[in-house]
């Protein structure tokens, strides 16, 4: 028991081990040890590794959030999600976080399903060396306020017109355009659309895209129903109100994957009709579900490790200049053909 207590009590003192205590011990002054601990070329190899042997001897363990106060860097990525139960975005933040971690940058991450604009203060407090947006929508004057706090922002699968912000998303114009061309090919002639969050970027783009295929196949214009989200229970009652008003429906582009799965269970469940040979179903992402046999869902894939790629890209710059010039990356997205739709090249088989 005593010896327990011994070493709970050692652990505790090796936690409050500070630069000061390195200097008393090494014989140097404190700023010399923070140089040290920061690998500063200024101070000389041998004064470098005795500090560092020291450090190593007491146990010493850096606080990141002091060590951002002498470099002027916090070494924090700050990741903003609004959108976390789209089975989309966790996977990109897995994925986000890992890299960024063998960059050896912290992540800190803020959730909330109504938007960024409340986690603004809390994100100025920590001054993090970048914020990235994930599915956050923001106006442009509250992206400001990052750039008058010299906080490089990227939009990650959103952008914002006019606003100072880095932005990486999946061509959602093109694979609109894509979906409702391939649908016409393959012979559909009553098609419809269900909107996910109006406001989004994403979800205007796709609506557009499919718009303009839908016109210059000569086709009537589609049945929208929009006002409300990039949900299950949007897609499932979006299916319901859209079959109400027009009966000939044999075809519907989602904005969504998990709205896609809404709307056919919607068909099967309560509509008492069959997927694909009745209506048709198309989503965007590509999300794992998608390919479980329960749903085998065409869908749009969005190039996911290609638009982390350009996140990596885009901090390695504004960690040279974080008074860099944004810039915005469209990407083009992959029709994945499954048994949701009969398109005209059949299926694809994965």
């Amino acid at each position: 028991m005593v010896d327990a207590e011994q070493k709970s009590i050692k652990q505790s003192d090796i936690s409050r081990i500070t630069v000061k205590d390195i200097a008393v011990e090494a014989g140097v002054s404190v700023s010399t040890v923070s140089r040290a601990l920061a690998n500063d070329p200024v101070i000389a190899k041998e004064t470098r590794e005795r500090v560092m042997m020291k450090a190593k001897e007491m146990g010493y363990r850096p606080n990141f959030f002091a060590r951002g106060l002498i470099r002027q860097r916090s070494g924090v990525v700050a990741l903003f999600v609004n959108n976390i139960t789209n089975p989309f975005y966790p996977e990109v933040l897995v994925k986000l976080s890992r890299r960024l971690q063998k960059m050896k940058l912290h992540t800190m991450i803020f959730t909330s399903d109504d938007g960024v604009e409340d986690s603004v203060p809390a994100l100025q407090e920590i001054n993090p060396d970048v914020a990235i947006l994930l599915a956050a929508t923001m106006k442009a004057d509250y992206l400001q306020e990052f750039n008058d706090s010299n906080t490089p922002v990227i939009l990650f699968n959103r952008y914002v017109a006019g606003a100072s912000a880095s932005a990486i998303c999946c061509d959602n114009t093109a694979g609109g355009r894509l979906v409702a061309e391939r649908l016409a090919q393959s012979g559909y002639r009553h098609l419809a659309f269900i909107e996910g969050l109006a406001t989004a970027s994403t979800n205007v783009d796709r609506l557009a895209g499919y718009l303009e295929g839908i016109a210059a196949s000569g086709l009537p214009d589609p049945v929208i129903y929009s006002g409300g989200d990039f949900s299950y229970e949007n897609g499932y009652a979006g299916m319901r109100q859209l079959y109400a008003r027009d009966q000939r429906i044999d075809a519907v582009f989602c904005a969504n994957d998990i709205i896609a799965v809404g709307a056919s269970d919607c068909i099967r469940r309560e509509l008492g009709l069959r997927v694909p040979e009745d209506i048709a179903i198309v989503g965007f992402d590509d999300i794992a579900l998608a390919s479980w046999p329960s749903h085998d869902l065409t869908t749009v894939r969005q190039p996911m490790d290609d638009m982390i790629d350009c996140v990596i890209t885009e901090i390695l710059r504004f960690q040279q200049n974080r008074s860099a010039m944004p810039k915005q990356y469209f990407m083009p997205g992959e029709l994945i053909i499954r048994g949701s739709a009969n398109l005209a090249d059949g299926r694809v088989n994965e």
